[in-house]
């Protein structure tokens, strides 16, 4: 068995659900904002991949990419309903859409844009709604973040195979999309969950050296 099909056997499927809404801290109103206005880069991350099964990708991999697909769909209808029950900002959304063409128009290989995406943005966000969202925001966080080791796992394999590394120019839109969103966040030097210097690092170690 191949790797991709190993990591497709693993998946498992989950349904999102409209929530009721519960507060956050004030501290994090405007942050959780910003990380809910970068779900309108889930849709675009699914057609980078769909773009690239129209390429070079390996046949091996082609139904895990497709299932990958079919996930962000998911990601982008349950972190929508998140959304519509803790309102919006509609400057965020706004700049979000922007940030969001920018990686639409960005050169590089779509794969790579997906890897960057998820590993070092998605990957970030994530934790930071498990330790500082809601019950919904929790909950939520971890499905997708299941999924989204899967796609990343799948997308480094690709990324390997066709011999693809970001831009410097990619890096750099990478740190545009991380510092706006944890702009808003002070340096907190009791609680590193609220600090914006932790959420900056852990996107910089997961895009130069995979963990964090």
């Amino acid at each position: 068995m191949n790797p991709y099909q190993k990591l497709l056997n693993k998946k498992r499927k989950w349904t999102p659900v409209r929530p009721q809404n519960s507060p956050v801290a004030d501290e994090v109103v405007e942050t959780v904002q910003r990380v809910l206005a970068i779900r309108h880069m889930e849709l675009p991350v699914g057609d980078f991949i769909q773009s690239a099964l129209n390429g070079d990708v390996p046949d091996s991999a082609r139904e895990l990419l497709m299932s990958n697909v079919k996930d962000e769909e998911n990601h982008d209808l349950a972190l929508g309903y998140i959304a519509d029950a803790f309102g919006v900002d509609p400057k965020a959304e706004s700049e979000a859409m922007r940030l969001r063409d920018a990686w639409v128009e960005h050169p590089d290989h779509t794969v790579l844009k997906a890897m960057v995406a998820e590993r070092a943005i998605f990957f970030v966000l994530l934790p930071f709604l498990r330790f500082n969202g809601n019950s919904a925001m929790r909950t939520v966080s971890a499905d997708i973040s299941r999924d989204e080791r899967t796609h990343v796992a799948c997308n480094s394999l690709v990324c390997k195979e066709l011999n693809l590394t970001p831009s410097q120019s990619l890096d750099k839109l990478r740190k545009a999309t991380i510092n706006w969103i944890f702009q808003p966040l002070k340096n907190s030097s009791d609680n590193k969950y609220l600090s914006k210097n932790f959420w900056l690092d852990a996107s910089d170690r997961l895009m130069h050296e995979g963990k964090a």
